[in-house]
């Protein structure tokens, strides 16, 4: 049986598996040293951050600054798909407590270009974003804005509405309308409203997609289901490359009991594909590179 060249191309296209690039955020539920320590709770760990080329981790409490670098030594011998770089906001909060945004990423796909703390002058936000622009493998999105918010629970309405400033401020400092906002809004159950819900300012103002939908669990424990952890997109090309979205049930994936997955998290990680696209990926797998060999062979 013969091949045509033609045929042969698509099938080794096909085969090669042209990657989409997944971007999560995921409440790590107050992650210290001692919760990494666990040998259980850190192959959870590593195994949800392996799913995702970019993860924006709330909820980083570890004041000594090892827990994260003891999480990416194992997350690097997991398996072949990194290595993983990581990138830290400083502790922020307004008291004792104080927590960290962490992003955590492929560092052969993709490369921090710019970040910074949020000014949030007026006090507004209990904890303000660390925002972090990152290049992406993709002619048609080669660059996107990641902006994180673990939300205070009582002042959820507050902090979402204020969101949208910090888009604005986002949008004019990087010069691009392709913004992600992510992260533990709180935005539902008793922390707010579905009629709130629907008088926020990314909800009213056009051009917000909200890619994790009303109605959609992201809470571990059977008794509450609420969609607590949302994952906002602006920007046509952004929204045009939109995959899927959705929580990750890693008590499911993991067969957990619901107390050995409260020992990671009480939140699902949330998680959002971008697809491929005619100039995607730029970095060729060896496949592709040795594609005009194979046809010079068949020619």
């Amino acid at each position: 049986m013969s091949i045509s060249v033609p045929m042969l191309f698509f099938v080794l296209l096909l085969a090669d598996g042209t990657s989409a690039f997944r971007i999560c955020a995921f409440n790590a539920q107050r992650l210290t040293v001692t919760k990494v320590a666990k040998v259980r709770i850190m192959d959870s760990l590593v195994r949800i951050l392996a799913r995702c080329d970019i993860t924006v981790l709330q909820e980083v409490v570890d004041t000594s600054g090892d827990a994260i670098p003891l999480l990416l030594r194992d997350l690097n011998r997991f398996d072949d798909s990194g290595p993983y770089s990581f990138l830290s906001s400083p502790l922020l909060g307004r008291s004792t407590y104080m927590e960290k945004y962490v992003y955590v990423y492929r560092s052969h796909k993709t490369q921090v270009l710019g970040s910074y703390v949020y000014d949030d002058k007026s006090d507004i936000f209990a904890r303000e974003p660390f925002v972090a622009q990152f290049s992406l493998p993709s002619k048609v999105l080669p660059k996107l804005a990641l902006v994180p918010l673990h939300t205070t629970p009582k002042d959820v309405a507050t902090e979402l509405d204020a969101l949208y400033r910090v888009f604005l401020n986002v949008s004019q400092h990087w010069q691009s309308e392709d913004v992600m906002l992510l992260g533990d809004f709180n935005a539902d159950c008793s922390s707010l409203s579905k009629k709130r819900q629907g008088e926020l300012v990314l909800r009213t103002k056009p051009g917000f997609l909200w890619v994790i939908q009303d109605g959609e669990d992201t809470t571990v424990r059977d008794s509450t289901h609420c969609t607590y952890d949302r994952i906002v997109i602006h920007g046509e090309r952004c929204q045009g490359l939109v995959k899927w979205a959705a929580a990750f049930n890693f008590p499911r994936s993991f067969q957990l009991t619901e107390t050995e997955a409260l020992n990671i998290s009480d939140h699902y990680p949330v998680e959002v594909e971008l697809n491929g696209s005619p100039g995607w990926p730029l970095v060729y797998s060896p496949v592709i590179l040795a594609l005009p060999l194979l046809l010079i062979g068949l020619s």
